[in-house]
């Protein structure tokens, strides 16, 4: 039998329990996070930590890596923060996502991407996250706004 076959369902879970399983690497991670080549750092409330490397997957057709790189980076950073803080039966989805390139992005260096809540509601959650190398230079900023799901039960 699996690990994962004998996990708790995930609606029973709140995010951050659902997230620390992740990292514990006793939930299997996100299939984008193999597409994106990132890997889940630190989970806290309210803060996450991922990271990742462009290669030539990530390429567009002027052979840069294509912003949908770090686009992608932020939505997941931006989403995981807010879904730290969300109790079992509570899942969301991100309505807004506003990402700001502030540099290209290179490939086979290895980036820091961070998401942190700026304010939760009963239904909203806002947070913003950074792209950065670990020279602490900027690639990206972006800020997210997730709409919160709450079960009928």
């Amino acid at each position: 039998m699996k690990k994962s076959d004998q996990l708790e369902p995930q609606e029973n879970l709140s995010g951050m329990v659902l997230l620390q399983q992740i990292v514990d690497g006793d939930r299997p991670h996100p299939s984008i996070a193999d597409v994106i080549n990132m890997r889940f750092e630190v989970i806290e409330k309210g803060r996450v930590v991922f990271s990742a490397v462009a290669d030539e997957r990530h390429v567009n057709p002027m052979d840069g890596t294509h912003g949908g790189f770090c686009a992608t980076l932020l939505d997941s950073v931006t989403g995981c923060a807010v879904h730290s803080m969300l109790e079992a039966g509570v899942a969301f989805g991100t309505i807004e996502l506003s990402v700001k390139m502030m540099r290209p992005v290179p490939r086979g260096k290895r980036l820091i991407a961070e998401g942190k809540l700026i304010n939760i509601s009963r239904s909203l959650g806002v947070s913003e996250g950074t792209v950065r190398d670990e020279d602490n230079k900027l690639y990206a900023h972006g800020t997210s706004t997730c709409m919160l799901i709450r079960s009928s039960n």
